[in-house]
């Protein structure tokens, strides 16, 4: 891919408008995740920060602040704060889900221990809330560390959904704003915040922050069945031998037959699969069309974020904010 190219996706384009904020980030993670007296928390952390991710999150903050005029210095702790509470939720998920790659690296509880990584990613919370004071903004601790209660709870209630088929959709949609919007719109309702933004300002990056943190959360669990494990860093069909309950498989056990719900519950609920439980699931699915269905509920959530900034001001920013909810679901054509 030429660097023109990789200059023309929107959030590489978004990290271009940005460049000297996502430095000042960066240096701050750096700074924030040293430990005098335990080595081994920046060596865990950077092996996590460093592995080449796209900083998404922070960025939003970065970008809310910028598009609502702010000047000032505090949007590069929060987009900080945002960067170590996504950190820490990574590095306690791959314990949970006995994780063995992430981002096509090795997770750290697989190079270190359970034990380094939880309490690594307890470190980096006690750090996102060190960081998420010092603006003095009350409103925006508020914000932040009702996001942190969120996530955690998105996580222990998708623990005991995942592999129950009594999980619906709504079900589906109330973890996945816990697990993945709550940081999404906590990451643009703080930026606007900080910038003392109208309400009404606030009120639209907020729910844009939802809805695209929705259509990110449902194209890549699309995308596990459909992806392209090079990018994804994923193989074809994790998420159905790791048992988890997402969209496309919610969808066709709504639709299943006597005969092919005992076939999900014996794969899902009870965990008996052989190797070619996959590729009947995968024709399940087909049979009710379930990857579309998924594809489009994903479309839709990315819309109804656009249409959350439409009567922002005119700004560039909002225009690759706009660009970036076509391209999370454009990976899915």
């Amino acid at each position: 891919m030429t660097d023109s190219a990789i200059v023309a996706r929107p959030h590489d384009r978004l990290a271009k408008e940005l460049a000297d904020d996502l430095v000042a980030v960066n240096a701050l993670i750096r700074a924030r995740m040293e430990s005098r007296h335990a080595p081994r928390i920046p060596e865990v952390t950077a092996h996590l920060v460093e592995a080449g991710g796209k900083r998404l999150r922070p960025m939003l903050t970065l970008a809310a602040a910028r598009l609502c005029g702010y000047d000032g210095p505090w949007h590069i702790h929060l987009a900080a704060t945002v960067e170590f509470i996504h950190t820490a939720t990574l590095l306690h998920d791959d314990v949970v889900d006995e994780s063995a790659q992430r981002r096509g690296r090795p997770t750290a509880n697989l190079l270190w221990d359970n034990k380094s990584s939880v309490l690594v990613g307890d470190y980096l919370f006690a750090r996102s809330f060190q960081l998420m004071v010092e603006p003095g903004n009350l409103r925006v601790l508020e914000i932040l560390s009702n996001a942190a209660a969120t996530i955690a709870e998105g996580e222990v209630l998708q623990l005991s959904a995942a592999q129950n088929l009594a999980t619906d959709e709504d079900i589906y949609l109330q973890i996945v704003r816990g697990k993945t919007a709550a940081l999404f719109s906590a990451a643009t309702e703080s930026g606007a915040v900080i910038a003392n933004a109208p309400d009404d300002h606030v009120r639209a990056l907020f729910n844009y922050g939802d809805a695209l943190g929705i259509a990110f959360q449902i194209a890549d669990d699309l995308l596990d069945y459909q992806g392209d494990s090079t990018a994804t860093g994923k193989n074809i069909g994790d998420d159905f031998r790791e048992r988890k309950l997402t969209l496309p498989v919610i969808k066709a056990v709504g639709q299943a037959t006597e005969d092919e719900r005992a076939f999900w519950k014996r794969t899902i609920e009870l965990g008996r699969q052989d190797a070619r439980d996959l590729d009947h699931a995968l024709e399940l699915m087909a049979k009710y069309n379930t990857l579309a269905a998924t594809r489009n509920d994903a479309r839709h959530w990315a819309d109804t974020a656009k249409s959350a900034i439409a009567a922002l001001p005119d700004h560039r920013i909002r225009t690759l904010l706009h660009d970036l909810a076509d391209y999370v679901v454009a990976r899915l054509a």
